[in-house]
């Protein structure tokens, strides 16, 4: 198995463990981006979703946030939306198979390093770029993948965005998740990148 495979199986896996109570209310699934201590080595993605309920919530407070930020900022999501219910990925604790699918094909592509190599700044630069940009280009073909594959819609009963970001690349949020998803359903979303 590739770990291009492997991740597809552990999205719709994620998707068929979001409670049952909860699936009408979802209004999108959440894909956060991360790695093991900030190490392009050791990509992951936290699965989740987030509620009406949730948006609800935050608006009914005395001072809430704007509509769009309670609805889309990542600022505002909910430990199902931000932590997520599933992480997969080069994560020894949460997906040890993963973690080693992944490094055995970084290996195979010459990108795998240990901290105690010899290699120039500009080398691990490189490689850890390339590491990066691979897991966020992963990323953005499994939520076509949930589309294009209906898992979305056979689950919660219709379609809904997958919102990509990353935390410590903010501004590429609004590029992956519109790279993601059917155009109709992030206009609402990218309004605000305008």
């Amino acid at each position: 198995m590739t770990f291009r495979e492997h991740m597809a199986r552990m999205t719709v896996r994620a998707l068929a463990e979001f409670p049952e109570e909860a699936t009408r209310g979802i209004y999108a699934v959440t894909f956060r981006i991360d790695s093991v201590d900030q190490d392009p080595r050791f990509p992951y993605l936290a699965i989740g979703y987030n509620t009406e309920a949730e948006v609800a919530r935050l608006l009914a407070e005395p001072n809430p946030p704007e509509p769009w930020e309670a609805r889309w900022s990542y600022a505002y999501f909910p430990p199902s939306g931000l932590e997520g219910i599933r992480i997969a990925g080069h994560h020894r604790e949460h997906d040890p198979d993963g973690a080693a699918l992944h490094r055995r094909e970084a290996t195979a592509q010459g990108l795998w390093y240990e901290d105690d190599d010899e290699l120039p700044d500009a080398e691990r630069d490189m490689r850890d770029e390339h590491l990066d940009e691979e897991f966020h280009a992963l990323c953005v073909d499994l939520a076509r993948h949930l589309h294009t594959g209906h898992h979305i819609a056979a689950r919660l009963g219709r379609p809904v965005p997958v919102i990509l970001y990353d935390m410590f690349r903010p501004d590429e949020m609004f590029t992956l998740t519109g790279e993601a998803n059917p155009t109709d359903l992030v206009a609402e979303f990218l309004l605000t990148a305008e």
